[in-house]
């Protein structure tokens, strides 16, 4: 019988950590099928709302098609020789330090490499960081404090063997939604497994918990210490564990003493009940299999380290760590931010986890790649990095994949930092962003679905990427623009690569530079050495360490030996204690704000923006507000308000609930200059940042809350993108074939029609319009443009639209428009 070969085509998602097996394959409209994988390990074919989209958003529609130079369209050649010229001249007239990378998790793991030796191998500057330490940098370095190394000791698979999971500063159920699928379904299969989740606000994911501690914003050090000191008082503590494989423990408990000498103080620091305090660290205490899953509400402060030691001391003390159904577990933002961390994507590691500082890896990694020129010391950390270019010390800057101006904390000073830097260089598949427009130079990359590579997933395990469509325009791999630009640079020997396979290949003998036995570092790849081209292309996912190909699925975990990699094989206990984070509320903003995502957006919204399906959950900015703070504001659910910090301001909506406290807010992030007026959160956010990770604190910001008093408010159905600057608040929205803009103004509801009607002239077909009067109300407007029995542009005017079912607004752009449906239309009326 003769096999065929089956058209899905095996591949990995482009979101979050999780890094979920995808299957896809093209279909008649140029777009894909997507489905889960049920072979991959991390989800056994589950997907979220986002992975299951994500052939939704494979659109040209608003790609960079053509490199540029300062708004020309250009060549590669061109192109390419301009920025080389311009790193040269700046290099030579101002030294390696005046140039810098700034580059991003959703690079390949063979981008990564290339950015990175090129930069500290061969410029000879360590001024390489990336968009992944916003979100898991603090977890790198408690690590590092503790392990001496940044090693995940855990598997997905704990998850579902543990008999406790902890869940704190996460909202796993919209942030890493197949965990949370996972959890729930053993939930729901050992209804007696503990689950508690540590947030100061009630999320979805407090659906599955059977204890919710609602802490302060910033107390988790003072939290995790009173468990340890609880550990201690109970005699939970494996002193066995703890005098064989760590050394510390003593001021480690000590320092917990300090932060908590009796458990009704220590409550009230936390903000939660006596009662919910003692329920969890009598549980904690008494179970042997606990997982601690923590993400960035722990990692996103102003003392992230110390929160991250403060729960790994916990595990440490226990004993819980490198076993089955235990230990700490952070779980990352970017679907390749751990490849960033193992290839030296953070400005303060070489690559393949060697460090700076150490002679011996020092001299490794340049005998490897045959430089002479090596950095010898760590470069500038993101916050850091921009800080230079805004003050001219770093004069030529190349972003990768990211979008800070609108992801960076001071949001305005980083559009003011690249506004006047001499160069500019933006290399990205998305033509339009609040970054791409301070770009001199722009260069098209490939996207999701026609580059080819391999990420690293928050468990550690190694996933291919395929390409499955071509890529528009004059789009190319980061890999080969790296590489490129070097090969005119003057290193064209150490850079001239072929395919990414070959990129791979030299990275994974890199791991295994003088730690063939994996005791030097934890970080060794040495079994997919030398793999064909077809070895790589068929490449299953594979968990690190891999001293052989791993042909079945392996769930490693680390440190189960009792062996860490610090100088005598000994785990760090780090004595940490409660600090107040940097910027305290006060009398002029005495609220605290909290930033993070929701369930069907990512990031700066330049992929998820593109689907209709996506837009639809969340389609406008918000602002969570307690009822109680609302009320003494005078403020009810729909309006709209300025939240003002003393670095900016936005304007949001505002949605009552009782899932957050009073003196709290809660923004999300994914809104930019792109798709709304003024709803950017990061121009709220000062650069705060730890001391020991540089990452910034983007969930403590004293704000203040004002009511916006608008006069009218609209939404706008339109074909085309336009400009609505003019009025005071607006958000877009991606609907089928178009948009919906959401509209409120100062003017009048007349008024704001007239403007409606001058940025929507009829040009042809059928006007429809109609002006409902109501007693003691403004007029409501409803107008229609109807061209060959098709929607061209519709619009709602009120003085206020939220209590008004408007859904219907949104399929009209893909409906025939007959009489029938003129007259529901124009006059509001839905049977």
């Amino acid at each position: 019988m003769m096999l065929t070969k089956s058209p899905w085509v095996k591949t990995t998602c482009a979101y979050c950590g999780v890094g979920c097996g995808v299957e896809v394959k093209p279909n008649a409209e140029g777009q894909l099928d997507v489905r889960g994988d049920q072979d991959h390990p991390s989800n056994y074919g589950r997907l979220c709302s986002k992975g299951m989209a994500l052939g939704e958003t494979v659109t040209h529609q608003g790609r960079m098609l053509h490199p540029s130079i300062e708004g020309i369209e250009s060549n590669w050649d061109q192109a390419l020789d301009h920025v080389a010229q311009q790193f040269i001249d700046t290099i030579e007239k101002h030294g390696p330090d005046s140039v810098a990378f700034y580059v991003s998790g959703q690079l390949l793991t063979e981008d990564y490499y290339v950015a990175n030796k090129l930069m500290k191998g061969f410029i000879g500057s360590g001024n390489i960081d990336t968009n992944s330490r916003l979100c898991m940098s603090s977890t790198v370095a408690g690590h590092k404090r503790a392990f001496g190394s940044d090693t995940m000791p855990v598997c997905y698979q704990d998850l579902e063997m543990a008999d406790m999971v902890v869940i704190t500063g996460s909202n796993l159920a919209w942030c890493h939604p197949v965990l949370m699928q996972r959890l729930r379904a053993e939930k729901e299969k050992r209804p007696n497994l503990f689950i508690v989740v540590i947030d100061p606000r009630e999320t979805v994911t407090c659906d599955i918990a059977d204890l919710h501690l609602a802490i302060h914003p910033g107390t988790d050090v003072a939290l995790f210490n009173g468990l340890l000191n609880a550990l201690a008082m109970s005699g939970q503590i494996d002193t066995t564990y703890v005098e064989k494989h760590s050394q510390g423990f003593d001021k480690a408990l000590h320092s917990a003493l300090m932060d908590s000498e009796n458990d009704e103080q220590l409550a009230e620091t936390l903000g939660v009940k006596e009662e919910g305090l003692k329920q969890f660290y009598q549980a904690f205490c008494h179970t042997e299999k606990v997982v601690t899953i923590y993400s960035q509400g722990v990692n996103q402060s102003s003392h992230g380290t110390d929160k991250v030691n403060s729960i790994i001391n916990c595990h440490l003390a226990t004993g819980r760590i490198g076993r089955v159904g235990m230990g700490p577990f952070s779980v990352t933002g970017q679907p390749n931010a751990m490849g960033g961390r193992e290839v030296g994507g953070l400005a303060n590691t070489l690559a393949a986890h060697m460090d700076f500082g150490n002679s011996t890896h020092h001299q490794m990694v340049s005998n490897y790649w045959q430089t002479t020129t090596l950095a010898k010391q760590p470069g500038l950390k993101a916050v850091e990095l921009f800080d230079a270019i805004n003050d001219g010390s770093i004069k030529a800057v190349w972003i990768m994949a990211t979008n800070p101006v609108v992801s960076m904390p001071d949001s305005n000073k980083i559009k003011q930092a690249l506004a006047k830097c001499p160069l500019v260089v933006v290399s990205d598949c998305i033509a339009d962003t609040d970054t791409t427009r301070l770009a001199n130079v722009l260069l098209p990359a490939q996207g999701w679905s026609e580059k080819s590579g391999t990420v690293t997933n928050s468990e550690r395990r190694i996933s291919r990427q395929r390409r499955i469509l071509p890529t528009p325009g004059e789009g190319k791999p980061d890999w080969w623009i790296i590489s490129q630009l070097a090969q005119k640079m003057g290193f064209g020997e150490a850079f001239d690569y072929v395919h990414e396979g070959e990129i791979f290949d030299e990275y994974v003998k890199m791991t295994a530079l003088d730690n063939r036995d994996g005791y030097q570092r934890d970080l060794n790849l040495i079994g997919l050495a030398d793999l064909s081209d077809e070895g790589y292309n068929r490449l299953t996912p594979q968990q690190w360490p891999v001293a052989v190909l791993q042909k079945q699925v392996t769930h490693q975990r680390m440190f189960s030996n009792g062996r860490f990699y610090t100088p005598n094989g000994k785990a760090n206990f780090i004595a940490v204690s409660h600090q107040q984070p940097k910027s305290r509320s006060c009398e002029a903003f005495p609220l605290i704000l909290n930033s993070g995502r929701v369930r069907d957006h990512w990031h700066t919204m330049t992929r998820t923006g593109l689907t209709a399906r996506l837009g639809a959950h969340t389609p406008e900015p918000y602002v969570e507000v307690n009822p109680q703070l609302a009320a003494e504001h005078g403020l009810s659910s729909g309006d709209i308000v300025i939240i003002s910090s003393r670095l900016g301001e936005v304007k949001v909506r505002v949605n009552l609930t009782q899932a957050i406290k009073r003196h709290q807010l809660f923004v999300p992030i994914h809104w930019s200059d792109n798709t709304a007026s003024s709803a950017k959160v990061s121009a709220l956010i000062s650069p705060n940042i730890d001391l020991n990770s540089g990452q910034p604190e983007f969930k403590y910001t004293p704000v203040k809350l004002s009511k916006w008093a608008f006069k009218s408010d609209a939404q706008l159905l339109s074909r085309e993108l336009l400009d609505l600057n003019q009025f005071g608040y607006w958000v877009k929205q991606k609907v089928e074939q178009g948009y919906l803009y959401r509209i409120a103004s100062t003017r009048t509801p007349l008024e704001l029609m007239i403007a409606l009607s001058a940025l929507c002239p009829i040009e042809s077909g059928k006007a429809l319009s109609y002006e409902a009067k109501q007693p003691d109300r403004e007029s409501t407007y409803r107008y229609a443009n109807v061209t060959s029995k098709r929607m061209a542009f519709a619009y709602v005017i009120s003085d206020n639209l939220q209590q008004q079912d408007l859904n219907w607004l949104q399929t009209l752009l893909q409906e025939t428009i007959d009489e029938e449906r003129e007259r529901s239309v124009i006059s509001g009326e839905f049977g």
